[in-house]
């Protein structure tokens, strides 16, 4: 199924707001780390300040923290558009989330000012600080009783979450109860709902994005009059515009500008189907006017359903240039794909932490999960299982998935290089949206230890025989050896499989001279770490394990100053 989508992003601006000399040295770290930022010139603190609230999304100001609350105070309007403030002090030693926590991302850029400028971050959200999930953290719209609901989750008071259907929420603590729309629900309440509903003092909603709505329209349609048009549609409706989850329609509409402005104005995508997708649709209003001028009989019905399973709740509703219906699409479960990295900590990426902290369930082998459970939130149910049990470990993450859960698979290096994103994947269906988090590999980070191994063309090669003929491997590894690749081999030996790498390295000598460096990382970036250079002629197998990456210099790999290094292409100098 072909579509295309259009999904408006808009870099984030930050202003750095400086008046002494310390502030603008420290700030020039940040502009030079950060194209999106830019040191404000200004007379003074509160002119510069004045600037950064007023032309940024995101301002780091390095001044008294009592200082820039009272020059902001005037300015203050809603947490939802305020631009997050982050203070940093003359010494820098640290970085202060001031305002816009969640919400702006105050938090994390108090962490990217600490990690450049070696400050410790001060975060005194309350849940981050008890390592509570944020009802503003999902990436969902959220309005009502917001603190007040936050406050009764972190005094342990009951809460009751009344979901309109199973959506994929991270982990929640004992004190918070999921119940199915109608049930009884006294006290604090999260309700999860497209709908619009009465609020009060005790009430939470969070918006998830369950609307899809399909335009149809003349060309030159102004944007005013789409925009007029939904808006009536989901209020008759009562229907929350913030559970829209994209705009829809017809492929000659992906560049109708009245179309586009209303997706942008809304910051959500604008995704459009092809005719034939589109005729494929039964919908309950079809129009042979329609089918004569785009070549199906439907769009804004049609393209409201495509893409899941469906419901449509609004018929097509038209004025004299625009045409609007609305669907409400069924949640999906939500898998996380996760690389953890080589095993060190440092190397294990931000949207990988992230993603297990979104997560409420996690599924790995058991040796990677106890690397990071200190990072799970409480109440996360954990599934761990041993070595060998791959397809178990899949089958169980996507069938948890399935039933509508925030899942992620771990495991080790990058999860779609010889991990779990492969196997997942196989199982896998549009019934579950599908998040991959790249991680820093096993290869990459023995050939940073090695030097410089892989600066030009090379092939990654596993030698276990155990999913995949060795005839097979063979012939891969003769074929990277005559095309001169640099080769790294996984899984390259175990105790029971001692045979195939030395077999392997001899195919590869066939191309290349005996002096070929050749290097060995075990446990790259934990206990235990080794760094080993030979050659082709030199290298031992038995010091190789299953706990190690082997790397193949191609005929240009040469040994620098103790380095394994191979040209990107340029004559070597002589």
């Amino acid at each position: 199924m072909k579509h295309v989508e259009r999904t408006e992003t808009r870099s984030r601006r930050i202003g750095l707001v400086a008046v002494t000399a310390a502030g603008r040295r420290h700030a020039r770290v940040l502009a030079d780390a950060w194209p999106q930022a830019r040191l404000l010139e200004a007379e003074s603190a509160a002119a510069g300040l004045r600037t950064a609230w007023l032309e940024c999304d995101q301002v780091v100001a390095f001044l008294a923290t009592g200082a820039v609350v009272r020059l902001l105070a005037p300015l203050l309007d809603d947490k939802r558009s305020d631009p997050a403030v982050v203070t940093v002090d003359e010494a820098a030693r640290y970085a202060v989330a001031l305002l816009g926590g969640h919400a702006g991302g105050a938090n994390a850029l108090a962490a990217e000012v600490g990690a450049l400028l070696d400050a410790a971050p001060v975060v005194t959200t309350a849940t981050d600080a008890v390592d509570l999930p944020g009802l503003d953290t999902l990436g969902w719209p959220v309005e009502g009783a917001v603190a007040a609901v936050s406050r009764a989750i972190l005094d342990g008071e009951p809460v009751t979450v009344v979901a309109d259907a199973p959506w994929p929420l991270p982990a929640l603590p004992a004190n918070v109860q999921v119940v199915p729309a109608g049930a009884p629900a006294a006290g604090y309440r999260v309700l999860v709902t497209d709908r619009i509903v009465p609020l009060d003092e005790r009430t939470a909603v969070l918006r998830p994005p369950a609307l899809v709505a399909g335009v149809g329209a003349s060309r030159g349609v102004p944007a005013a009059e789409v925009r007029a048009l939904l808006d009536r549609v989901l209020a008759t409706a009562g229907l929350s515009a913030a559970s829209l989850r994209c705009l829809a329609s017809a492929d000659i509409k992906a560049d109708e500008d009245g179309i586009r402005t209303t997706a942008d104005a809304l910051r959500i995508p604008l995704t459009t189907w092809s005719a034939a997708e589109l005729a494929a649709v039964a919908v309950p209003n079809p129009s042979e006017v329609v089918r004569a001028a785009v070549g199906t009989p439907s769009v804004a019905e049609a393209a409201a359903l495509l893409g899941g399973d469906a419901e449509l709740l609004v018929a097509k509703t038209a004025t004299a240039m625009a045409t609007v219906a609305v669907a409400r699409h069924a949640p999906r479960g939500r898998l996380a794909l996760v690389g953890l990295g080589p095993g060190a900590a440092e190397l294990r990426t931000p949207r990988a932490v992230t993603e297990l902290r979104r997560s409420a369930v996690v599924v790995g082998l058991d040796q990677y999960l106890d690397q990071i459970r200190d990072l799970l939130r409480p109440g996360t149910r954990v599934l761990a299982s041993g070595l060998g049990a791959e397809e178990e470990r899949a089958r169980s993450a996507v069938a948890e998935a399935t039933a509508g859960q925030a899942v992620a698979l771990v495991g080790s290096g990058d999860a779609g290089v010889y991990a779990m994103a492969s196997p997942a994947l196989e199982y896998a269906d549009d019934r579950v949206d599908v998040v991959g988090v790249p991680g820093v590999t096993a290869a990459l980070a023995a050939a940073a230890l090695l030097g410089a191994p892989l600066g030009h063309d090379h092939a990654y090669l596993s030698l276990s025989d155990l999913h995949t003929p060795w005839e097979v491997i063979a012939r891969r590894v003769a074929a990277a050896a005559q095309g001169d690749f640099v080769a790294v081999l996984y899984n390259p030996r175990s105790r029971n499989r001692d045979w195939q790498l030395p077999a392997a390295l001899r195919l590869l000598a066939e191309h290349r001279p005996p002096d070929t460096p050749v290097g060995v990382v075990r446990n790259a970036s934990r206990d235990g770490q080794r760094v080993h250079l030979a050659t082709l002629a030199t290298l031992d197998p038995a010091i190789v394990d299953m706990y190690s990456v082997v790397v193949v210099g191609s005929s240009q790999t040469r040994r620098v100053a103790g380095r394994m290094v191979t040209p990107r292409g340029y004559r070597w100098r002589t």
